[in-house]
């Protein structure tokens, strides 16, 4: 009996230690990436590198300004389209899909989850390139080369897509049943009822999918890089080249003389970029819940 409780005892401390082990991961990633990226930030101001748009590494101008407007515009570019398309899917399968239908397409999404980065990277630029090129900026009247922004948020938004869906698909499924009958049974239609009744009730838990979509999207580095058209400029429209904070990171972290500035500014880029996967975190569990409540 008493090594049972022994036993007992001591397996719940060892989860407890490794609960916070866990946690402190997040303080050593930062602490790490500081450590890295503080011999130029004491040569630069924070404000100088967050708002300059001039990055020259051979003149020790370093600007990430470029880099955070284009990753915001590609995951924004992301998010708009593939929020929505995920959401209606999964309300078609959890509200109106017959059962046959939902068991072939659960596979082929998890398929999607899959698939390399970079087997989405060259199927952008197989497809989604040639098709802004030749189609979508002549509609808009203008000439593009098709690597943009928007190449890159089409294929970001397909990445996304198994994420959102299936969270979304499970957190609809947890609405009970009983309320779906209580609404029908006052007269509402089944879109009334899906609209007003189950998507409300799913609410914080369709704000965590798209969280989990947005935190993807934002760090995905080898797809973008690969579509963006790499240009550290500031992009104007999504018909235009960029570059994200992941995407430089990629390309220019071989290249950087080791201990150089060039290599402490593209640490500065990695707390950057960790610092806005935290803020985004955080603002959608503070929305979601607001939601709850």
């Amino acid at each position: 009996m008493n090594l049972r409780l022994l036993k007992d005892k001591w397996a719940g401390r060892l989860m407890r230690w490794m609960t916070i082990a866990s946690g402190l991961i997040v303080f050593v990633m930062a602490a790490g990436l500081y450590i890295r990226s503080r011999p130029i930030l004491q040569i630069k101001s924070i404000g100088e590198l967050l708002f300059s748009s001039s990055w020259h590494p051979l003149k020790k101008e370093f600007g990430l300004f470029p880099f955070i407007v284009g990753s915001i515009w590609v995951t924004g570019v992301a998010v708009i389209i593939a929020v929505p398309l995920c959401l209606l899917t999964a309300i078609y399968l959890s509200e109106y899909a017959p059962r046959i239908i939902r068991e072939w397409t659960k596979p082929l999404i998890d398929l999607l989850a899959g698939i390399p980065s970079v087997v989405y990277g060259v199927w952008g630029i197989l497809v989604i390139v040639p098709l802004i090129k030749n189609y979508i900026a002549p509609a808009f009247g203008t000439f593009s080369s098709g690597y943009s922004v928007l190449a890159a948020g089409i294929v970001l938004a397909i990445m996304v897509f198994p994420i959102i869906i299936h969270v979304c698909l499970e957190v609809i499924r947890t609405v009970p049943r009983e309320i779906r009958d209580a609404s029908l049974s006052l007269g509402a239609t089944k879109w009334q009822t899906i609209k007003h009744i189950v998507l409300r009730k799913a609410m914080p838990g369709i704000i965590a999918a798209v969280v989990l979509g947005l935190s993807r999207a934002f760090g995905e580095t080898m797809a973008v890089l690969m579509v963006t058209g790499n240009a550290s400029n500031i992009p104007t429209s999504f018909l235009v080249p960029a570059r994200t904070l992941p995407a430089t990171i990629a390309a220019e972290l071989g290249e950087a003389s080791y201990g150089g500035l060039h290599f402490k500014a593209l640490f500065a880029l990695g707390i950057v970029l960790f610092f806005f996967t935290i803020l985004i975190n955080m603002t959608v569990a503070y929305i979601r819940n607001r939601e709850r409540k």
